[in-house]
């Protein structure tokens, strides 16, 4: 399969996104699809976001929030569950890896299951308690 990966506008942001939030379903992200207004304010406010093509089917996008200079945060990574182990998410990480080389600090948030470690790892991140820091969140819920 071969597929093809692009940094979305604005307005092509706000045309997929039932394409995106198809995929947020996909992949069981509920907190996203039962707040489909809050994803289109997220991806109109996000600083980059990136779509991976198989034709014109997307069937998969990073989403990068941040300041683009001292810090950016690689807040969503999805791909379509059938094609997960393809090349498309380290495709989608490396073209954030490559607009924001420069930046000071690359930063991400995921689950802590062993194929998503080692996918990071080998994209050059590193856990934050090797680098002698701790991460905090704090989640409003749904409703």
């Amino acid at each position: 399969m071969t597929y093809e990966v692009r940094e979305l506008g604005t307005a092509e942001r706000e045309a997929r996104i039932a394409e995106i939030l198809d995929l947020y379903q996909a992949v069981g992200w509920v907190n996203y699809t039962s707040r489909p207004e809050m994803v289109r304010a997220a991806l109109a406010g996000s600083l980059a976001v990136w779509g991976a093509f198989a034709g014109e089917r997307l069937v998969g996008f990073a989403r990068v929030v941040g300041d683009g200079a001292s810090i950016v945060f690689l807040q969503d990574v999805v791909v379509a569950p059938e094609l997960h182990r393809r090349g498309i998410g380290g495709a989608l990480v490396r073209a954030v890896l490559e607009r924001f080389g420069g930046v000071y600090q690359t930063e991400l948030l995921a689950d802590d299951g062993p194929g998503t470690c080692a996918f990071y790892e080998s994209l050059g991140f590193s856990r934050a308690e090797r680098l002698g820091c701790v991460a905090y969140v704090r989640l409003v819920p749904a409703g």
